[in-house]
């Protein structure tokens, strides 16, 4: 395992939300237990909240993984938004995929990371180039 582990939005709501999505549960939690066992640091860079986070109760079992399970919210720096930015022109993709370029992003800071992600293509497009991101599917 890498120094760190960077959850992606389908890992966290995986995490969080395993009576709906029972087999990505049980992946995203076996690349968990490792990252524990390996004492990796475990990440969620803090963009992907916006796109599992909504409000109200409805945010309780995010705020439970997030509290609970030694994973931390990465703050979005100056740094990692340029980065970025930059993934993005370098693979010619709009905005639309800006979280995928931040969760690659924040990777990168950590230098050693695996990211853990249920949408395989396009975060290995945006990493592409980074020997040490490497990015397993959950």
């Amino acid at each position: 395992m890498a120094r760190a582990l960077i959850l992606d939005s389908e890992a966290l709501n995986a995490l969080a939300r395993a009576r709906e999505r029972p087999a990505l549960a049980l992946r995203a939690r076996a690349v968990l237990a490792v990252a524990h066992e390996e004492r990796a640091l475990v990440r969620v860079p803090a963009p992907v909240l916006a796109e599992v986070c909504r409000g109200g109760a409805r945010d309780a079992p995010i705020d439970h993984i997030l509290n609970d399970r030694g994973v931390v919210v990465a703050p979005l720096t100056a740094s990692i938004a340029r980065r970025a930015g930059a993934l993005l022109a370098r693979g010619k993709l709009s905005s639309a995929y800006a979280v995928d370029a931040f969760v690659v992003a924040t990777a990168v800071e950590f230098g050693a990371a695996v990211i853990a992600t249920h949408d395989v293509d396009d975060i290995k497009r945006l990493a592409a180039g980074f020997r040490d991101v490497r990015v397993v599917s959950i």
